[in-house]
This record gives structure tokens, C-alpha cells and sequence, in this order.
């Protein structure tokens, strides 16, 4: 067996955003982020990847990642056209912190993965995928070839592959995730059926599946034609200016 990964979660990134403060119909379209009413309380995730790939699906690039240096040049006009809006470039804890508190109203590069957390907590805080798209990002697990404990490992893998372990897996305390199995998403509609809901998980309806079908979320990657240099210069570019 050659090097191979199990998939065991993904997630969406689109805007985020307090619903006290906006509608979701306002939140879905990255103009949000341009909004008068943001100027100071738009907050960056501070990672270039998830919020040029936001940027680039904005001006209308289909693989946000896969761009020639003229749609490049147009990201990185459209970005600086938004430094008045940002009030702060934060890590994890900030992020969830100043949605929290309503410090920042809306945020770019994050999703449900962290304002699922909030929600559940009762914040008014919220994602949402844009007209224009959003991102996935996916988590899998892979056994290493040096590891000590494979057996053991072996297990966990099939647990958390197994029907009861991917509906677990969804709602975990950490943050919420969807699950690519249809037999955890069976499990999570009959134990949860509200996080199924909140989640987009529910089968028979127009689910999050459907959004992956129809073209509206693209993986979240590295740059192809330019250098992960060249975003992350740009990105230090944009914070200090």
C-alpha cells in the first residue's frame, strides 16, 4: 500500500458575519465586505490562502487559485481596495473572540468551522456561501509508515470512518465539520437532527453536496501560477499598508 489518506471531514469558507448586524441575503455576496457599515470591523483570519482565494473568486476568477498575472494583479487592487474595511488580522483564539464579543461585525477566511462553534454557544454569528462561491478545506487521516501503534491507529480510522463515528465527527465540541459518508449523515439526521439542519446535511434536500455539485465551492489550494511567496509578500503587503 502506497501513501494514502482517508477522508474524514471538510468544510466550507465563505462570509461570516454577526446577524444582529446583517441579513443573510446581505452576507451572500463578498460586496458585504465593501460595505460602509464594515469600514473598521472586518476581520481577516490572518492566513493568505483562505482570504486571496475569497478575494479571487470576488472578481470573478472560476479557479481562484489557477490564475495568469493579469487576474493576479486585479486580486491584489481588489484586496488593497479593502484596507480601510479591516479592523484586524487575527489568529484562532482573536478571531473567535472578536466575533464573539462584536468587536469585528463580518470575517473573511473562516466558516462554519469556527462560527458554528459561536452559534451553538448562542452568539449571533453565522456563515454563509456567497453567490460568487466559497472554499473547502478537507481533513483526513493517514498512518504513517515509521508510526509504533498502526494496529491502534488502524482502528481509530475505522471507527471514525464508521457510521457512529462520522455523526460524532460532525458535531464535535471542537468545531463542526460536514462528513463525506451518507451512512453518518443517516446517524446524524436520527441523533441530531438540528445540527443535520444547521450543518446543510439533511438528505433530500438541497444540501451542501448539491452546492460541491453545482460548481459553487472550489478547493481551497496552493497558487499554481504564481509562488506561495508571492501571495504571502502580497498578504504582508496588504496588513502593513
Amino acid at each position: 500500500m502506497g501513501h494514502c489518506s482517508v477522508i474524514t471531514r471538510f468544510g466550507f469558507l465563505g462570509v461570516s458575519y454577526n446577524t444582529d448586524a446583517f441579513t443573510e441575503a446581505e452576507a451572500s455576496s463578498y460586496d458585504l465586505f465593501a460595505d460602509e457599515r464594515l469600514t473598521g470591523k472586518l476581520g481577516h483570519f490572518d492566513w493568505h490562502l483562505p482570504n486571496l482565494g475569497q478575494m479571487s473568486l470576488h472578481v470573478g476568477n472560476p479557479s481562484p487559485y489557477d490564475i495568469d498575472e493579469a487576474a493576479w494583479e486585479r486580486v491584489q487592487e481588489h484586496t488593497m481596495g479593502l484596507r480601510r474595511q479591516a479592523g484586524g488580522f487575527f489568529d484562532y483564539g482573536g478571531t473567535f473572540s472578536s466575533l464573539d464579543n462584536g468587536q469585528m461585525l463580518a470575517f473573511a477566511g473562516i466558516g462554519d468551522w469556527i462560527t458554528g462553534t459561536l452559534e451553538k454557544n448562542g452568539s449571533p454569528v453565522r456563515s454563509v456561501i456567497p453567490e460568487q462561491g466559497g472554499l473547502q478545506w478537507t481533513e483526513s487521516f493517514s498512518i504513517g509508515r515509521g508510526s509504533r501503534n498502526q494496529e491502534m491507529a488502524k482502528k481509530w480510522i475505522q471507527y471514525i470512518t464508521s457510521p457512529e463515528g462520522q455523526a460524532k465527527s460532525a458535531d464535535m465540541v471542537a468545531y463542526p465539520a460536514m462528513v463525506p459518508s451518507q451512512a453518518g449523515w443517516r446517524v446524524l439526521n436520527e441523533t441530531n437532527p438540528d445540527e443535520a439542519k444547521r450543518q446543510n446535511m439533511v438528505l433530500g434536500e438541497r444540501n451542501a453536496m448539491d452546492m460541491i455539485r453545482e460548481g459553487l465551492i472550489q478547493y481551497r489550494q496552493l497558487p499554481v501560477q504564481q509562488s506561495l511567496e508571492d501571495w504571502n509578500d502580497f498578504w504582508s503587503d496588504y496588513k502593513g499598508a
